[in-house]
């Protein structure tokens, strides 16, 4: 049997829960007795240390009561759409001077020549 080894990143994931969390105004420790784990787990895991399996994913989507996919969408490094949430959220919150720099940095990044 051929094992498939996917690129998840926990991150994103951690800092989605997180972000959750926070919407519900529920503290790491709450969040951690609604489905009986430590509240260091709880941190591990929103810091992206811990690597969440999806038994613990679920029950945290189930105490934030949002959809599963809400934190696992767009988290591999192999999809195309990847960390574009993010992207879209950082750069929302930027004024229009900061999103061209933003710009510019990507495409020194990226390789795009300058025109």
């Amino acid at each position: 049997m051929e094992i498939i080894k996917a690129n998840v990143d926990y991150k994103i994931i951690g800092e989605r829960i997180k972000e959750e969390r926070k919407k519900k105004r529920l503290s790491q420790e709450k969040l951690a007795e609604k489905i009986d784990v430590a509240t260091v787990y709880i941190s591990r895991i929103e810091k992206g240390s811990a690597q969440v399996n999806l038994k613990r994913l679920s029950q945290i989507a189930i105490a934030l009561n949002v959809p599963i996919e809400k934190f696992i969408i767009g988290t591999t490094e192999e999809n195309k759409n990847y960390l574009n949430k993010e992207f879209q959220e950082i750069l929302s919150g930027c004024t229009a001077d900061k999103q061209k720099l933003i710009y510019n940095i990507a495409k020194i990044v990226s390789g795009i020549k300058f025109v």
